[in-house]
């Protein structure tokens, strides 16, 4: 099964809301936004886009959208987490028929400060059962803990598990990761501050937030990142709206920003989530529109 090549930049897209129900017009100015901004791949259905706030049919609607509307142009990996071992696999068994090229797992995230050995067990069952390559998403911030090093490489040589998500902020565990893996085990930046320096480290792209946001930004970096360009794009475009979304969140964030841009329509996000008040948007216009 090993690694399909799902690109080197994938935002997780944003799900709009009209109203408390899915806006599929936005959406779909979205999808155009990001893939005419140059990335290689998109990620309905992860923490940015909401899925733990989603209903399990809304979930497969956006998915089977995404899928119908830009499969044939780009990647499309979903989230396949779970609570169970179970949940997760049936979710994969979906994914898998909706036709994504790959899905992405969390440590079980209700059942947290398991060990080493209860992280290692629970991504070796759903490995073994799962009908797509896997993507491990070590997110310690909603999870609660993080995937051991020692996991990610007990599990890197599985057949179906094919790279890593990074979305610690931790820049030390993802090098690390890189030096104890396969060369063909992938790892994707999730903490848009560290994507520059991961991919001069040797890191094979990124899944951001804002590229949602500025795609071309984060295509250009991605393509070139060890060029002059590339760290100007960090320091003048990434850096400053990262830590906007930082402090207001990742979701509230990323849909003002793309309501100022005239992508969404509304920037609702659902319960517990807290809409921006957008205060800062008009302040961070500039940095953009810079690419």
């Amino acid at each position: 099964m090993k690694s399909p090549e799902v690109g080197t930049l994938l935002p997780p897209l944003v799900t709009p809301f009209a109203d408390g129900e899915i806006d599929w017009e936005s959406f779909d100015e979205l999808l155009t936004h990001v893939v005419d901004g140059g990335v290689s791949g998109v990620f309905p259905c992860g923490t940015t886009g909401e899925f733990a706030s989603l209903t399990r049919d809304e979930r497969r609607k956006l998915v089977e959208h995404t899928v119908d509307v830009v499969g044939d142009d780009v990647s499309v990996i979903a989230g396949g987490t779970g609570t169970s071992v179970g949940e997760a696999i049936n979710w994969l068994e979906t994914l898998d028929d909706l036709g994504v090229d790959a899905g992405v797992v969390t440590a079980p995230y209700y059942h947290n400060s398991n060990g080493e050995a209860g992280v290692r067990r629970f991504f070796e069952a759903v490995a073994d059962a799962s009908p797509l390559p896997l993507f491990l998403y070590n997110i310690p911030g909603c999870v609660g803990e993080r995937i051991p090093i020692e996991t990610v490489v007990a599990v890197a040589d599985h057949d179906a598990v094919c790279g890593l998500k990074d979305s610690s902020g931790d820049f030390t565990y993802g090098v690390r990761a890189m030096h104890r893996t396969p060369e063909d085990f992938r790892l994707l930046q999730g903490y848009d501050s560290l994507l520059l320096p991961s991919l001069r480290m040797g890191f094979d792209g990124g899944i951001n937030a804002l590229s949602n946001v500025v795609p071309g930004a984060y295509s250009t970096l991605v393509d070139d990142p060890a060029g002059a360009r590339a760290e100007r794009i960090h320091r003048d475009v990434i850096d400053p709206l990262f830590e906007y979304a930082l402090h207001e969140g990742f979701a509230p964030a990323t849909k003002a920003l793309l309501v100022e841009r005239e992508v969404l329509s509304a920037n609702d996000v659902r319960p517990p989530l807290v809409a921006d008040t957008v205060s800062e948007v008009d302040a961070l216009a500039a940095a953009q529109h810079r690419y």
